[in-house]
């Protein structure tokens, strides 16, 4: 039986999905564009937005092979790229069998691809570390991993860097990854793939032969909030969350009295308090700081006191009509999830993909 007592729900608008997918791979059309659709998708629900993209996308990513399996378990057949790459030696005959494209970035590696046997045949990518220094082989390393490598490996590897800063415009490290890239790959000359969703949007020169969209897949812009950080590419994104509950109790408080725990707000004039079916069990941070705005028919309204594991209070003092069940959006089509962010002290990629399981998703499609 599916029965929601409680009406706090994760909406998921797919046409949204596509349509975002479709406005960001228009920005460079002689790439193939992969749908990153890690951390569950980024908490949009990976079956479902695999499923919705198989007929749009020409491959997914995702972080490792677990998540892999579990698309091809749902029945979804597209190649999916492992962006972690293998993690042990026995990963290769998996992702042979299952047509899992495996991205390589340490030595380590490479020197299981070397003892499988017969030779691996699968779809292979390798990444340089252009300067993320997280991943990837070093640049005076390749020359020599490279050599390792059948013939028929190098055939259709694909070479493959990381932006640590792309996000930022006038931040010059992207541009020096992306020359000492070209550099290494002029000498070599496989298809290449540079470009995150800030790599489409903010540097057309990181455009390879493929893309891989993640954030901004999802209607979420990986470009601060700076006046300085203005998109170079004019794009409309679509949220595809909103995150949504309902008020569940009203409350009119005197000059000074406190709510919630820790006593952090103090009414200064008479107030009304609404409280929110939504706590920090459910994905909303506890750090979130009074004044965090929720949208409350068709208005702002702050947050007044602690996040509780269940429940969230809000000031609805100097709003007109609020009433027990009235629908609350934390963030989503009327609230950017960056501005909630920003009172967070944390990012949006941050806050979609901690919601947790007992928030059940609503899928429009």
């Amino acid at each position: 039986m599916t029965y929601h007592s409680r009406k706090t729900y994760s909406i998921i608008n797919l046409p949204a999905l596509v349509s975002n997918y479709h406005h960001i791979a228009n920005l460079a059309p002689q790439s193939e564009t992969i749908a990153i659709i890690k951390a569950n998708a980024y908490g949009h629900g990976a079956i479902e937005v695999a499923k919705i993209l198989s007929s749009h996308a020409p491959a997914l990513g995702v972080a490792f092979i677990d998540e892999a399996i579990e698309l091809r378990k749902a029945g979804i057949t597209l190649p999916i790229l492992i962006t972690e790459g293998p993690l042990s030696y026995e990963d290769f005959s998996v992702a042979l069998q299952q047509n899992f494209w495996l991205m390589l970035h340490t030595p380590e590696q490479v020197d299981w691809l070397g003892q499988q046997s017969p030779s691996y045949t699968g779809k292979l990518w390798l990444k340089v570390d252009t300067g993320m220094n997280r991943l990837g082989i070093m640049p005076d390393e390749v020359d020599i991993i490279l050599a390792k490598l059948t013939n028929e490996q190098l055939q259709s590897l694909v070479l493959c860097t990381h932006f640590s800063s792309s996000e930022e415009i006038d931040n010059p490290k992207t541009l020096l990854q992306i020359k000492q890239f070209e550099r290494i790959n002029q000498k070599h000359g496989y298809k290449k793939s540079l470009a995150n969703s800030a790599g489409i949007l903010n540097w057309p020169a990181s455009h390879g032969d493929y893309n891989r969209l993640g954030i901004a897949l999802y209607g979420a812009t990986p470009i601060p909030a700076k006046p300085s950080q203005v998109k170079l590419a004019p794009v409309k994104l679509t949220p595809v969350m909103t995150l949504q509950s309902t008020i569940i109790a009203l409350r009119e408080l005197s000059v000074g009295e406190s709510v919630g725990y820790g006593e952090i707000w103090q009414a200064k004039r008479p107030s009304r308090i609404a409280t929110i079916a939504i706590g920090y069990a459910d994905g909303y941070p506890r750090n979130a700081k009074n004044g965090t705005p929720v949208w409350i028919n068709g208005q702002l309204a702050p947050m007044a006191g602690r996040v509780s594991m269940d429940m969230i209070t809000i000031d609805v003092t100097d709003l007109a009509q609020v009433k027990i069940g009235d629908t609350v959006e934390l963030w989503g089509e009327n609230l950017a999830i960056e501005t909630v962010a920003e009172y967070m002290n944390t990012i949006n990629y941050e806050l979609l993909t901690r919601i947790s399981a007992r928030v059940p998703k609503k899928y429009i499609f």
